[in-house]
């Protein structure tokens, strides 16, 4: 199963225009869309509970279903549009909420973590409308990917600059969108 995760904040975002060209390339996919979603970042009565289910290895709870989701993807494919030099807080609350040793990752003897998910690959797509620096976004997810949820592989298919003066942000996307026809599903 491919697993797309929206974060895009906009109907019409040009962010989940790129994903969606990615998409149609790999196949029949299943969408959870973030901002549809009523997501809150873990508190204090939320993570007693989480701790103690996960403390008792039960995770039949509704608690971790985006968690298993996440976990049993053949293939991700995240979407998250460049604001304010990172990510929307919606994908960090996301990514709060399916981190649950267990499910998605374990300790070894070593306190170490080891990735439980099943995707060997997780694709990151964004649109920046200046120039794009995955330091404080696919560069984190990536590392989460494969030093915490054991995914092998990422890539990162953006485009950029769409919003400087004088650029055609619809060219620029239709050439992002074009190179997108080279990508094979693995």
């Amino acid at each position: 199963m491919i697993l797309y995760v929206n974060s895009c904040i906009r109907k019409e975002s040009r962010t989940n225009r790129l994903a969606k060209a990615l998409l149609d390339k790999l196949g029949d996919y299943e969408e959870i869309r973030l901002a549809d979603m009523e997501l809150r970042p873990v508190d204090e009565e939320r993570l007693k509970v989480r701790t103690s289910l996960i403390d008792a290895r039960c995770y039949d709870d509704m608690i971790f279903d985006l968690a298993k989701q996440f976990a049993g993807a053949d293939l991700i494919v995240v979407s998250a549009p460049f604001w304010d030099g990172q990510f929307p807080a919606i994908l960090r609350t996301y990514i709060e909420n399916i981190y649950a040793i267990g499910i998605v990752s374990a300790y070894d003897e070593k306190g170490n973590p080891q990735g439980l998910c099943r995707a060997k690959k997780l694709y990151y797509v964004t649109t920046a409308g200046g120039n794009y620096d995955p330091r404080f976004s696919f560069d984190y997810l990536d590392h989460l990917a494969r030093d915490m949820f054991g995914i092998a592989e990422t890539e990162l298919i953006y485009a950029e600059n769409l919003d400087i003066e004088g650029n055609d942000a619809e060219q620029i996307l239709a050439r992002a969108i074009e190179g997108i026809l080279t990508v094979t599903r693995k």
